[in-house]
């Protein structure tokens, strides 16, 4: 069976902290590193 899996964050994680936190020199250096987009949706109502 190919089962898709969605992608999970570690139980306790706080993922606004830690996906606003930057990399370090040393891990750009080394390549690890994810780069992260932030889509948001601002709706205004149109009265």
């Amino acid at each position: 069976m190919n089962k898709k899996k969605e992608p999970t964050l570690a139980p306790g994680m706080d993922d606004q902290e830690e996906l606003n936190t930057s990399a370090s020199e040393k891990e750009v250096d080394h390549g690890e590193y994810t780069s992260v987009t932030t889509l948001s949706y601002d709706e205004v109502d149109p009265s």
